[in-house]
């Protein structure tokens, strides 16, 4: 398996790495609120950490769905989080004009589910050079994420990992196949399991996407002992309040819980 270094946080290398932050970057204040915690709570249990935020929300269900900042206010306010906290950076890239100048300040470039198999946003995240997660489209076999890898590496990159964060399963649901996990770990990339998205009901509410948080922690608990390099949750201090996925999003108390158990599932089986 390719050993992937991002600022100082190995993916790969039979350690588990918390990719963590909010949904949106909604604000300067709530993201050092957010990064500072994860950080240090990452710290005292032994997980590597990357903090992610999206400057842009770009496939919200309704018109009316707040986006988050944009990309000019959104990377300064990634540049910031990262200058203060010494983190790695991660976040969505939608559109091919954007990704130079995100790949600026973010250390690991997203591809959003929805875009998994755009292959100029491929190509063009690629030559960056920056590595890229792929997260699985809701309506990909697991087996074909190995033709977005493909695409990335046809650009001389070979820093690559990918994302489960579950499958259309009817209508407003999504289901996770842990068989899904091996079958991305066999192409040679780190995986991560996006245990909070996974949880997330597509148009649930409507006119916005609902969520069930209660099946986080037990998915987090199976994805950890199938295998996992990475775990990937969305952390609000206030889930009720954010701007988008609050249903899906984890407090602070929530995810200390969880990646207590989750390291001790990931040190027993090492």
């Amino acid at each position: 398996m390719n050993i992937i270094q991002a600022g100082g946080v190995t993916f790969g290398d039979n350690n588990l790495v918390l990719i963590g932050g909010p949904c949106q970057a909604e604000s300067l204040e709530l993201c050092c609120e957010v990064a500072q915690y994860l950080k240090e709570l990452c710290a005292e249990l032994g997980f590597g950490y990357v903090f992610k935020a999206s400057y842009d929300k770009a496939n919200r269900s309704s018109e009316n769905g707040v986006r988050g900042p944009g990309l000019k206010r959104g990377l300064e306010i990634l540049s910031e989080v990262k200058k203060r906290y010494n983190v790695p950076i991660v976040t969505d890239v939608h559109e091919t004009i954007e990704v130079v100048e995100v790949a600026k300040v973010a250390d690991i470039l997203q591809i959003p589910a929805f875009l998994c198999r755009q292959t100029d946003l491929l190509h063009a995240a690629g030559k960056t050079k920056k590595i890229i997660n792929i997260k699985k489209g809701q309506f990909m076999a697991p087996e074909d994420m190995l033709g977005a890898l493909e695409k990335v590496r046809s650009t001389g990159n070979d820093q690559l990992l990918l994302t489960e964060r579950g499958t259309t399963f009817g209508y407003h649901n999504l289901v996770v196949d842990m068989r899904s996990l091996l079958t991305m770990r066999s192409f040679g990339v780190p995986v991560v399991f996006d245990a909070t998205h996974s949880v997330q009901l597509p148009g649930g509410l409507g006119n916005a996407s609902g969520g069930k948080r209660e099946f986080v922690a037990p998915l987090a608990r199976a994805a950890t002992a199938v295998g996992i390099d990475a775990l990937f949750t969305e952390v609000h201090p206030r889930p009720d309040e954010a701007l988008s996925d609050g249903p899906n999003s984890l407090d602070f108390e929530q995810i200390r819980e969880i990646l207590i158990t989750v390291k001790k599932i990931h040190d027993s089986l090492r």
